[in-house]
């Protein structure tokens, strides 16, 4: 699994690409705790490059959501594949955070 974040404006963008699993949810984790502690609570999550979550990623989403939002920012998720989005949609997630077909759509929302 592959993580690159990219500042735009106030949001930092998590691109992800790959798997996220028991091996690698970690570094996901890792990459929104750095950017949360250094004040970047505005998070859009860029899962185009996702192929496959297991409950480790799920962990790792839901962690930096509360993060954020604890320190009056969001995390919103983008570009998820029809595969991955099932698992959110299954396990309730896509109730909890705000799902949005690109990132551009993902930032957007941050300044309605």
């Amino acid at each position: 699994m592959d993580v690159t974040i990219e500042q735009q404006g106030d949001v930092s963008v998590v691109s992800v690409a790959g798997s996220i699993d028991a091996l690698t949810s970690g570094q996901l984790t890792q990459a929104f705790e750095e950017q949360i502690e250094a004040g970047q609570v505005s998070l859009v999550a860029d899962f185009s490059g996702v192929d496959y979550t297991s409950s480790a990623g799920l962990r790792a989403l839901l962690g930096a959501m509360k993060s954020s939002r604890t320190r009056g920012g969001d995390l919103r998720l983008a570009g998820i594949r029809s595969d991955v989005f099932r698992v959110l949609e299954m396990s309730g997630f896509t109730s909890i955070l705000k799902v949005f077909d690109s990132v551009d759509e993902a930032i957007a929302s941050f300044n309605s």
